[in-house]
């Protein structure tokens, strides 16, 4: 699949680590560092536009190595970019962390992941069908 993609950074487009990588990172377009106190949230851009196909969505996660050594992830995860956006990429980002972190320009600071989806035919009843389960919810399957 090709997706069409405007880089306004000064970044090399994200490209897959890996054969097998799912995703690829996302590195902050900044012209001044942004600093991030414990508990607070961001929006860091990217400079990335994109064209995604109808059927697909772009979706942004944290990174692994950040999150376990810093503390910080992404806020709104996943968060979802739809086909028909046409805006910059942009991340929000939130520090969980005691300590200050410095986002700087080119900074690996999420993933995306490309993911096809469907949209539901809702159909509208008065019962749904009986399970096991039926309506337990948090925690009542003993997990």
């Amino acid at each position: 699949m090709q997706i069409r993609i405007v880089n306004k950074s000064k970044n090399a487009l994200p490209l897959y680590a890996t054969e097998a990588s799912a995703g690829v990172d996302l590195r902050a377009n900044l012209t001044n560092e942004i600093i991030m106190k414990p508990m607070e949230r961001t929006i860091v851009p990217t400079g990335l536009f994109m064209e995604i196909p109808v059927g697909y969505e772009a979706q942004v996660r944290p990174r692994s190595g950040l999150a376990i050594k810093k503390g910080i992830t992404v806020l709104n995860t996943p968060g979802t970019i739809d086909a028909d956006y046409r805006g910059e990429i942009m991340v929000i980002l939130i520090n969980l962390s005691n300590e200050t972190f410095v986002v700087k320009h080119g900074e690996r600071i999420a993933q995306m992941v490309i993911a096809a989806h469907e949209q539901a035919q809702w159909e509208l009843v008065e019962d749904l069908s009986e399970t096991k389960r039926g309506s337990g919810g948090f925690g009542s399957t003993g997990v």
